[in-house]
């Protein structure tokens, strides 16, 4: 099969490489789209993966080819999302059912071999069958549809069990700030609109996000220009002081404005990879205190498989939305390639030398 090898930092190729060979409790998946996620270009060309040679690739979906001895064969065939994150099953976040924060994950594209290539293996538990009516591109985009939606259940904007709107919250009557604009903050913002919120104001650095987001039903005065003077001062200008922010960049500066812009008992939901080590000013530091905000991690999704036990989960949530045609996320592809092209869309991204959101591999019926 076709695969692009990461052999070691900047040398990523090409190559004819062995159709993976199933354990008792996989599956094979038939690759029909991938998506290249922000974290796979300082994957591929500044830090490395955890271990090379390696296939990266961990946003995809595609159609069960084959079943290994112990997984269910009825899969064969079906239509799938994957979830990337592969727990361990018996630490104590895996055992309270997060396995997102499990302590001794494996991780597809970043640990093991993943779908930058026209077949994967993965384990048949990590595996979601798929309503006909969503397509392969909409699958290959639930991993980070599920990462948004995880940090909206993170700040309290949806339930944390079941897929209904927690109402008690009042969503609309809330003021939001959303930090970054990437594929992230997008779909974040359209989750938002998608479940009733009203006051939600975007913080980018391109007239392109901002097209996006007037195109998605942001009024075009709630965009803020982060290269345009003082942003905390804009934002509490634009939208008073924000009761959530969400910052999607992973950047000192972005951090400051959340802090900084936050109300009284307001939450900051930080979602972004940082760029570097992260500090704060004594005087931003004074305001996490005296506005009692509360400043919040989120990693990743949650995804239930055998165990679920009538609880839902994220992927339920965004699949739900994709089946009843609520949000579109393939709005936000930019860019579709070939298996063959596929570093046409790294360089893009290294680049960026054009605009770009969801870049994504496209592998033939």
């Amino acid at each position: 099969m076709k695969a692009w090898v990461l052999h070691s930092i900047n040398d990523i190729r090409l190559e004819e490489v062995p159709v993976p060979s199933l354990k008792d409790d996989e599956v094979l998946i038939r690759v029909k789209a991938a998506g290249i996620c922000g974290s796979d270009i300082p994957r591929i060309y500044k830090n490395g993966a955890h271990k090379m040679p390696l296939i990266p690739g961990h946003e995809f979906s595609g159609v069960v080819e084959d079943t290994g001895r112990k997984a269910d064969s009825s899969l064969k065939g079906k239509k799938v999302g994957i979830y990337p994150l592969i727990p361990c099953r018996e630490c104590a976040p895996c055992r309270s059912g997060h396995p997102e924060t499990c302590r001794n994950y494996d991780y597809v594209g970043s640990r093991r071999d993943g779908a930058f290539s026209e077949f994967v293996a993965v384990p048949a538990r990590n595996v979601r069958v798929l309503p006909e009516n969503v397509s392969f591109e909409e699958a290959a985009m639930l991993e980070p549809m599920a990462v948004a939606v995880h940090a909206l259940k993170l700040a309290s904007m949806v339930k944390a069990e079941g897929v209904a709107i927690d109402q008690s919250d009042l969503a609309a009557e809330k003021r939001i700030a959303v930090c970054g604009l990437g594929t992230i903050g997008l779909l974040l913002t359209m989750f938002l609109l998608e479940i009733g919120c009203k006051n939600v104001y975007l913080i980018g650095n391109k007239e392109k996000q901002r097209e996006i987001a007037v195109l998605m039903g942001v009024p075009e005065e709630n965009f803020i220009d982060s290269g345009a003077g003082n942003v905390s001062d804009e934002i509490r200008k634009k939208a008073g002081e924000a009761d959530i922010f969400f910052e999607c960049v992973g950047k000192n500066e972005c951090l400051s404005y959340g802090i900084e812009s936050a109300a009284a008992n307001g939450n900051v939901l930080l979602l972004g990879n940082p760029y570097s080590d992260m500090g704060l000013s004594r005087d931003t530091y004074w305001k996490i205190l005296r506005n009692q905000l509360d400043i919040r991690g989120s990693w990743n999704s949650t995804f239930l498989s055998d165990e679920k036990n009538g609880r839902s989960d994220d992927w339920d949530y965004v699949i739900e939305r994709l089946e009843k045609k609520r949000i579109k996320p393939a709005e936000l592809i930019t860019r579709r390639l070939s298996i063959a092209d596929l570093e046409r869309g790294f360089s893009i991204m290294r680049e960026k030398s054009e605009y770009f959101c969801k870049v994504m591999m496209t592998n033939p019926e």
